[in-house]
């Protein structure tokens, strides 16, 4: 905001030195008191943002016993610098969790939201991933297992209002991540409410009725 500050004084300087009039030069200044333009200048394009999520790719994992049960695969994926609300994205995020490729895919492609087409295209490409990278066999065989997503940058810029005020603007994006298991998703993903008082005695007078006396007939 300074940066854009300087340039604007600096800018309102030459104009008066240009012309003999000040008119002129607030005219520009008004020009560009609207930042949207400038933020496409301020982005840095070597952050390609966090990085640790996509560690989990390489991790190695020890030999499994013959009796022990197989480790299922997965693959993590992200999408980073989305320009899209965090907030929004949340929505988005959490209702394909727990839901298998095949069906995440499926219901993506019929929300009216932003923030669907790019979940969808990262779960698209996590899949491709799995099947070239992980030694994945049956691409439908996976399920979301994690979908979440983070805050980005935030650029603030000027707005112009009424009576020659001014107000604050933000350019928010958001990261999104998701992890893709191998097999069958649980049948519920989510833990259960808890019971209410009659279901619970409900449970107990059916516990009561099932008893046994040992040894009787």
């Amino acid at each position: 905001m300074a940066h854009y500050l300087a340039n604007a004084v600096k800018l309102l300087s030459v104009s008066c030195n240009a012309t003999t009039g000040v008119a002129p030069a607030l005219r520009v200044l008004a020009a560009n008191l609207h930042t949207t333009a400038p933020v496409a200048k301020n982005w840095n394009g070597n952050n390609t943002g966090p990085q640790r999520w996509l560690q989990y790719n390489k991790v190695i994992y020890p030999p499994q016993a013959p009796e022990e049960a197989p480790r299922p695969a997965f693959v993590c994926h992200q999408k980073t610098n989305i320009k899209y609300s965090p907030k929004k994205m949340w929505y988005v995020a959490s209702f394909v969790r727990g839901m298998t490729v095949d069906e995440a895919v499926k219901q993506l492609s019929f929300i009216d939201k932003k923030g669907a087409s790019y979940v969808k295209e990262a779960i698209l490409e996590a899949i491709e991933m799995a099947v070239k990278r992980h030694n994945v066999e049956f691409r439908s065989n996976l399920w979301v297992a994690e979908s979440f997503c983070g805050k980005g940058r935030v650029f603030k810029g000027m707005r112009r209002h009424a009576r020659g005020r001014a107000g604050e603007v933000e350019y928010k994006h958001c990261h999104y991540f998701v992890r893709l298991e191998e097999g069958a998703p649980p049948q519920n993903y989510y833990q259960m409410p808890p019971k209410t008082g009659e279901q619970q005695l409900d449970d107990w007078l059916d516990s009561m009725r099932k008893r046994k006396v040992i040894s009787s007939l």
